[in-house]
């Protein structure tokens, strides 16, 4: 069945209820393992048809956010999803409490009670009202950000299509392109600063209510860590400080002497890997989904079936057009055990990371869709990232049919903005923090401490203000975790130490890390984050050796890396 093709229709709110309710009771009544069982892999089945009317409203609302349709189902599930919660925390109770929860951890292992433990942490029928209004917030931030219409040389932009002009090897061009996308964000500035104040605020009120003292444990466990804490997190700052900052800093200085510009860059001359232009894929977006199609057909015969299958059912919705949601994602739609990759395509080396990093999710929910429990599919977020991270390595084995005679840039730029990356999303994270343990901070001050953390991570920024918006310190605002997912973002982070060591392993014996990585997907959510890594034999970025590794093997590799004849 194409996406197209699956039908949507609003469940009846008081049905559903009553039917959690009634579940939830035949739990608690259960005479047997067995009674008890079947119960349970009942409400699995009833909550995958849920969860996938829920998807694919939100799916089709974000590929059109003017479909008033789906604008208006958009808007129910974000009341009923808090509505709900309440019967599903009934349901979670009445399972921990279970006489035969020793029968089900030894069928299906502990950590379905751990990650139940932590998810009735989250809520209390006091925030329901709350929790309504975050994602009428959520959803006005979103929808804010998908009508940016940003004119520049006589034509107007999406902040997506104007992302060519934005890394175009003519520096008058390129900057005036930063200067039109800064300023769309200057005219939207007080609107985004009142949607973010009445975020923190908020949220910092919700995790009051739940006993926390303010919002950053609340945040913690609504991101299900289950293996790592707070202290860890700081660790592992402290560890990018003082081994990824550094080798970011030296890429950096050497791309200013490559594109003969002065240290330290401005955000326009950043953005600018190589004086001749940075790496550009080949072809029409079709030449680049068959491209993947030829990289993973190639690379096992698991990723060749499911690549194939997303393709044929129309699972993949890659062009940026008017109205279209930014960014990219990827989603499940659990009802037909299909995973759906949502980006926009702009004709930037993103494009093809799309086609290996969402695709990379995708294929890890493909290879584990049958998975019960449901929750077993999917791991916590940066165990996530790590499949899609990992992912974009695998896919130098097809650079020449991704770039042509722009393979040799490419494999540079993305080795080298895999590095810069670290302290830039270690940055969101840090400054989370910040905000979340002062959410008294003006917009102004928040701004400030965005600026006072440029300095420690990326000090090869140079904020003088040229540039609206981003040159002045306030860029965070165009990072959509922020508002729409708070600390989510050190999980990719924490991936990206994960994915470099694959990245590693591939340059010596692209088979052997294929197989590691086989291991590492295969295991879907079964296990944590740390359990994952460990029965994969990879090395966890809590460990101070592994930043320090990773960055003397990409250093060493760089610093080597024949770039002659490429200006």
């Amino acid at each position: 069945m194409k996406f197209s093709e699956m039908p949507y229709k609003r469940p009846d709110p008081e049905a559903v209820i009553k039917e959690i309710q009634s579940l939830t009771e035949r739990l608690r009544n259960a005479k047997s393992y067995e009674e008890a069982r079947a119960v349970f892999l009942e409400y699995e089945d009833k909550e995958k048809v849920a969860d996938t009317m829920a998807a694919l409203a939100y799916i089709r609302q974000s590929i059109d956010t003017r479909d008033e349709f789906y604008n208006a189902e958009k808007e129910f599930w974000d009341d009923f999803g808090p509505e709900i919660e309440e019967y599903e925390q009934e349901w979670i109770k009445t399972l921990l409490e279970s006489p035969y929860r020793k029968d089900f951890e030894q069928e299906y292992g502990d950590l379905l009670f751990v990650n139940a433990e932590i998810e009735r942490k989250t809520f209390a029928p006091e925030i329901i009202e709350d929790m309504q209004k975050e994602n009428e917030l959520v959803s006005e931030y979103d929808d804010l950000i998908a009508s940016a219409q940003i004119p520049f040389e006589g034509g107007t932009y999406t902040l997506s299509q104007i992302e060519p002009f934005q890394i175009d090897p003519d520096d008058a061009r390129r900057l005036a392109a930063w200067k039109a996308k800064g300023q769309w964000f200057k005219d939207n500035q007080t609107q985004l600063d009142r949607i973010y104040d009445d975020m923190v605020k908020l949220r910092d009120t919700m995790g009051r209510k739940l006993g926390y003292g303010g919002y950053t444990q609340l945040g913690y466990y609504r991101m299900e860590r289950n293996c790592y804490t707070k202290e860890d997190i700081e660790k592992f700052r402290t560890a990018v400080q003082k081994y990824i900052v550094p080798v970011a800093d030296s890429i950096m200085r050497e791309q200013a002497k490559r594109i003969g510009k002065p240290y330290p860059l401005s955000f326009a001359d950043e953005a600018l890997t190589f004086r001749s232009g940075n790496p550009r894929p080949v072809g029409t977006p079709d030449d680049i989904l068959a491209q993947g199609k030829k990289f993973y057909d190639e690379l096992s015969p698991e990723t060749s079936e499911f690549f194939r299958t997303m393709l044929d059912e129309q699972l993949m919705d890659v062009l940026s057009t008017e109205g279209k949601q930014a960014g990219g994602y990827c989603s499940s739609i659990e009802q037909y055990e299909r995973p759906f990759i949502f980006a926009n395509f702009n004709g930037t080396q993103g494009d093809v990371e799309v086609v290996t990093h969402e695709a990379g999710h995708a294929f890890a929910y493909w290879m584990n869709r049958k998975r019960i429990p449901t929750e077993y599919t999917d791991p916590t977020a940066e165990a996530c990232e790590v499949h899609s991270m990992s992912m974009e390595f695998f896919g130098w084995k097809n650079a020449e049919g991704f770039f042509g005679p722009d393979a040799r840039k490419f494999k540079y730029s993305h080795l080298a903005n895999a590095l810069t990356f670290i302290p830039y999303g270690t940055m969101v994270d840090h400054y989370q923090h910040i905000v979340y343990e002062h959410p008294e901070l003006t917009p102004k001050e928040r701004h400030a401490e965005w600026k006072r953390l440029i300095g420690i991570y990326q000090p090869w920024l140079r904020l003088d203000g040229e540039i609206p918006f981003f040159s002045e310190g306030e860029g965070w605002q165009r990072q959509l975790h922020i508002y729409d997912i708070p600390f989510y973002y050190i999980d990719y982070c924490l991936a990206q130490a994960v994915a470099l060591e694959f990245w590693a392993m591939i340059q010596k014996n692209p088979e052997n890390a294929w197989k590691h990585y086989m291991a590492y997907t295969k295991q879907g959510g079964s296990h944590t984050f740390v359990d994952l890594l460990k029965h994969a034999d990879l090395a966890t970025p809590f460990d101070e050796e592994c930043l320090k590794l990773v960055c003397e093997t990409a250093t060493k590799w760089l610093e080597n890396y024949d770039l002659t004849g490429i200006e």
